[in-house]
């Protein structure tokens, strides 16, 4: 069913964002601002520090440009951890200053492991675009990372699961083997942008599979969640 566009697409209302303890604790968060696709003015040109403080992470999905990822960076004073979207073809030369890419990795951050996986599917041989099988083979390299390495707890990517907010057409598409990383390793985060939408609450950014909130984190979205 179409959504229907209200207001900003990222809008940030006061108060309003989504809060998730981890399983068996309720007590100390971290405020993560998520961001992909769209500038967003009340995060560039009518920026408000006081409406983002205390955000001690930033995690951008892809498709932005990278003075954008720097200037954030440089605002919030946080680490910014980034994927590539498909058409970020300028960050090879000029990647966002003080960021970090962690496509094909897996960190560590404040007890928090976060992984991350660039690119679209393949729609017209653009070089941030990935068949079923190439994305399948990268996930693969990290499986033992990810056994032995006791999972991951967020998952930030570009493209998103196959037939959860993806679309028909070629571009736009999610990846299958992204179904079985949620199966297997169950983050308590997928967050992905890439698909265009329009949300009127957060709550309608995500998707619950399992134990996974699978989120789109088109424009900008705001969330807390347990270090623990």
């Amino acid at each position: 069913m179409k959504r229907k566009r209200v207001g900003w697409p990222g809008r940030i209302i006061p108060g309003r964002y989504e809060r998730v303890p981890a399983h068996g604790s309720s007590e100390t968060f971290m405020k993560i601002l998520t961001i992909s696709d769209i500038v967003v003015p009340e995060l560039s040109d009518r920026f408000d520090p006081s409406r983002f403080r205390g955000v001690e992470l930033i995690l951008s999905c892809g498709d932005l440009p990278p003075e954008y990822l720097s200037s954030l960076r440089q605002r919030l004073d946080a680490p910014l951890f980034y994927v590539r979207g498909n058409h970020d073809i300028r960050f090879r030369s000029t990647p966002p200053v003080g960021c970090t890419d962690i496509h094909q990795r897996r960190i560590q951050f404040q007890g928090l492991r976060i992984m991350g996986l660039e690119g679209s599917r393949w729609y017209n041989g653009g070089p941030i675009q990935y068949r079923e099988y190439q994305m399948r083979r990268m996930l693969w390299r990290m499986w033992p990372l990810l056994w032995f390495g006791r999972g991951v707890d967020i998952v930030i990517t570009h493209a998103p699961p196959r037939h959860i907010h993806d679309a028909e057409d070629r571009c736009h598409r999610g990846f299958e083997c992204f179904l079985q990383l949620i199966s297997r390793f169950r983050p308590r985060y997928f967050i992905h942008g890439h698909i265009h939408a329009h949300f009127a609450d957060p709550s309608q950014r995500v998707t619950l599979v399992g134990r996974t909130r699978v989120v789109n984190t088109f424009a900008c979205h705001l969330l807390e969640v347990n270090d623990a």
